[in-house]
């Protein structure tokens, strides 16, 4: 594994996510922006915020696959969200638990989340994008 994650001492705990991220290897990966959409290109829970998030964790974790990675390689995840309030962090907490126990992860590299007004589709409630290193 190329990644260690760190939680400092002197930084608050963050129970979804590590602070830092300690790559060492030497292939560096994009992800675009994931939304929920399947394989076909088909809307995947329309309305439903939690599902919306499994989805787009599902397809970052299809496109590691594709090169060899796996959520164990994100240095960084980056997460833009529809009309975000507080309120919804248990609905955003459940979609990144279910799509780790589906992919067999604990996806939990630094993140960044993003309140938006829009995003690219109207259906569309948030959209994540990675960044991991391969060896």
């Amino acid at each position: 594994m190329a990644v260690t994650l760190v939680n400092p001492e002197g930084l608050p705990k963050v129970d979804i996510y590590r602070q830092v991220s300690i790559a060492t290897g030497s292939r560096m990966v994009f992800i675009a922006g994931q939304i929920a959409r399947d394989a076909d290109g088909g809307h995947v829970g329309e309305g439903d915020f939690a599902a919306q998030v499994e989805q787009c964790y599902l397809n970052i974790g299809t496109a590691l696959a594709e090169v060899g990675g796996t959520f164990d390689d994100v240095v960084k995840l980056t997460v833009y969200l529809v009309d975000w309030t507080p309120d919804k962090m248990p609905l955003f907490a459940e979609g990144v638990a279910r799509a780790a126990a589906k992919l067999g992860v604990t996806p939990m590299a630094p993140l960044t989340g993003i309140g938006v007004a829009a995003l690219a589709e109207p259906d569309v409630l948030v959209e994540v994008e990675a960044t991991a290193i391969l060896p």
